[in-house]
């Protein structure tokens, strides 16, 4: 399934209780970030159908923030995630899902990077899901 995700994504409203990002007056809307599902690891998890999009009429699915910020993750564009637990999420209540997303990219390539990001991101939380994670 094609769905907006990245940047786009992250400042769209979405069905979670999360913030999301704050300038989507500063984003080009005629060049969407657009992906196919089945490209991911993910599949079709975190995509919500039949959104209303800034400056255009019809409707699109759209990654809820999780899922655009995990997308970004498995890209390896941190620079643009950074500021995933704080800033984008802001809410603990995701932090296991969270986690259980992204241990899902542990064979990725950049693996020790995406482990990093979330141990700057999320500090002793990220290092004792781990822990557990292992011991199971």
């Amino acid at each position: 399934m094609k769905y907006i995700t990245g940047i786009h994504a992250l400042n769209i409203t979405c069905s979670l209780d999360t913030c999301g990002d704050w300038h989507q007056s500063s984003l080009q809307w005629e060049n969407l970030h657009l992906q196919e599902s089945e490209d991911s690891i993910f599949g079709d998890y975190g995509i919500e159908k039949g959104v209303c999009i800034p400056e255009h009429e019809e409707k699109y699915n759209v990654a809820n923030h999780i899922r655009a910020l995990l997308d970004l993750l498995e890209e390896g564009r941190f620079s643009l995630a950074q500021g995933m637990n704080k800033d984008f999420i802001c809410n603990d209540r995701y932090t296991t899902e969270i986690f259980e997303q992204v241990l899902r990219l542990s064979c990725a390539p950049h693996w020790d990077q995406i482990d990093h990001f979330m141990g700057r991101e999320y500090y002793r939380e990220w290092l004792r899901f781990k822990q557990r994670k292992n011991h199971e």
